[in-house]
């Protein structure tokens, strides 16, 4: 008897169960939760010359011209900073040729920047805007602290250099958790490995005291992993891209990307990198098939892979 009821009893919640399932349905709810994708207003960008554009529209890789007319064009040949941007319809004051009328991308990456640089534009925008939960706040910063670091050597120990790139990493960790910590929603990206520059291999060639590129990726390496240690770990306010794991896939693999080059700079040696166009390469250069544009700069191909990295990062992280 027991057990006929205790069935009975069974039935009777399982049907209850539905029954207010198809009452909240009815009601506008449902049985998993939505979450809405990230839409910011504002995309601001920090950092370095990778993620720049210039006031003149001119960017550091491979610049390129309109087809029709043949002068420059910045919305060709994006750097990350605009393919993140374009990705949520936004663009830079300094390429609005589409004439929008607010661009909501705010630029305040420099040519040259290190992580100190970086904190204190931070400072500088802190002292006159804030940020908020729709701002989206990306960081790309560490390849000059590391050229920097490298000049040091031999006048300074290898140890003492890999100390102070562990700490430069350890200081931009701290600023993308200072605006997490302010409500800004942070991209922070580690940096490639420098060592695999044009400049690195190079350096490898010219100097034969040490293994120079390997010096410089022990320098990258510490920044990038002293940097991802100290990171605010909470899974919501932070998104953290890969920089260094696509470039390093690319150079071990590199006809499993569609490229031809990974070790030399296509843009000629004679001309400042902020003014190479497709007018301006290597005999045999090729904008989509080599990695770099300069001795330490990303290509447009390559810019267009870290953009995209980046946009997913965004899309992706629940923030």
């Amino acid at each position: 008897m027991q057990r006929v009821v205790s069935q009975k009893f069974k039935r009777a919640l399982a049907l209850a169960t539905v029954a207010a399932a198809a009452l909240i349905a009815g009601c506008g709810g449902g049985g998993t939760a939505q979450i809405d994708p990230f839409a910011p207003t504002r995309t601001i960008i920090f950092g370095d010359e990778s993620g720049v554009i210039l006031q003149s529209g001119k960017k550091y890789t491979i610049n390129g011209k309109n087809a029709e007319t043949l002068q420059p064009d910045c919305r060709i040949n994006p750097v990350w900073s605009q393919v993140l941007a374009g990705g949520f319809n936004m663009v830079f004051q300094q390429c609005n040729l589409d004439y929008i009328a607010l661009p909501q991308g705010i630029m305040s990456a420099e040519a040259g920047a290190k992580v100190a640089d970086v904190q204190a534009k931070i400072d500088l925008f802190l002292s006159n805007d804030r940020f908020g939960p729709k701002d989206l706040v990306a960081i790309g910063v560490g390849v000059n602290d590391i050229l920097e670091l490298y000049r040091q050597f031999p006048a300074q120990s290898r140890d003492a250099l890999i100390n102070e790139a562990k700490a430069r990493g350890k200081l931009l960790a701290s600023q993308a958790n200072r605006i997490a910590n302010a409500n800004g929603r942070v991209l922070v990206s580690t940096i490639f490995d420098v060592g695999l520059t044009p400049f690195g291999q190079n350096e490898r060639l010219q100097q034969t005291d040490i293994d120079r590129a390997l010096f410089l990726n022990d320098l990258s390496t510490a920044f990038n992993t002293e940097m991802r240690l100290n990171l605010l770990n909470d899974g919501r306010l932070i998104g953290l891209v890969l920089v260094d794991e696509n470039i390093q896939q690319i150079v071990r693999f590199p006809s499993a990307f569609s490229y031809t080059n990974v070790t030399q700079a296509a843009c000629r040696s004679d001309v400042a990198i902020q003014d190479c166009t497709t007018d301006t390469l290597q005999t045999d250069a090729n904008v989509t098939q080599w990695l770099w544009a300069g001795d330490t700069t990303l290509s447009p191909s390559a810019q267009q892979r870290v953009g995209t990295l980046a946009l997913s990062r965004a899309r992706n992280n629940p923030f």
